[in-house]
């Protein structure tokens, strides 16, 4: 099977599994990471079937919806990736980087690296910041029945890894717990000089909400 239709046959089962997920970590979604990758792989030496597998399969089954299973996810991809056909190489490569990229995987000391990793996790933290973020982040938010805002609530800028998955803290709280820190954390050149703009919006955003919440 040529990488045409390894990838035509995982946009089908990615589409078929995600068909009912929540709004921010649905198939629009992957497609962004997607997107954003192939992107950034033109300005890297990396392998682009993997960077393309990892993207679209890396929240096929995220913990945050699955009772905090931090395995579930390469687990799932790993048994649709040999279904399909895929050589061990790969499936391996892949299962690593989804397991590997996520935010919440920051707060363990890294045991795995390479281009494709980097190359994905940047097109993935693209969609979590800027105009984008934003929507994603409150979407999450009333997905969880969680507070937009509360100044009684502040941010925890030094979490714990548990206490990042269980927080049940205010949206807002979310951009200084997570999403500001994306920009600092890209790492290809592109991923950062795309980073900028959208860091610079939620600053924006932040501003005006304030300024809403809190009129002077």
């Amino acid at each position: 099977m040529n990488s045409t239709d390894i990838l035509d046959k995982t946009i089908s089962f990615v589409q078929e599994t995600l068909k009912n997920a929540e709004g921010g970590h649905d198939w629009w979604h992957i497609h962004r990471v997607w997107t954003n990758a192939k992107q950034i792989a033109k300005t890297e030496d990396c392998d682009l079937l993997v960077v393309e597998l990892a993207a679209l399969l890396h929240d096929i089954a995220d913990s945050k919806f699955h009772n905090g299973d931090e395995e579930i996810g390469p687990a799932t991809a790993g048994k649709f990736l040999t279904q399909i056909g895929v050589s061990a190489d790969v499936i391996v490569h892949v299962q690593q980087i989804i397991r590997y990229m996520s935010f919440k995987a920051s707060f363990d000391k890294a045991t795995f690296h390479s281009k494709e990793l980097a190359v994905v996790q940047d097109a993935d933290r693209l969609d979590a910041i800027g105009a984008m973020g934003i929507a994603r982040a409150f979407t999450y938010g009333g997905f969880k029945g969680r507070e937009i805002y509360n100044p009684h609530i502040q941010p925890k800028l030094n979490m714990t890894k548990d206490e990042y998955k269980n927080t049940t803290a205010p949206t807002i709280n979310h951009f200084y717990e997570k999403l500001l820190l994306l920009k600092d954390k890209m790492n290809t050149p592109t991923g950062r000089h795309l980073a900028q703009r959208r860091h610079t919006f939620m600053e924006a955003y932040l501003q005006q909400f304030y300024s809403e919440v809190a009129p002077q």
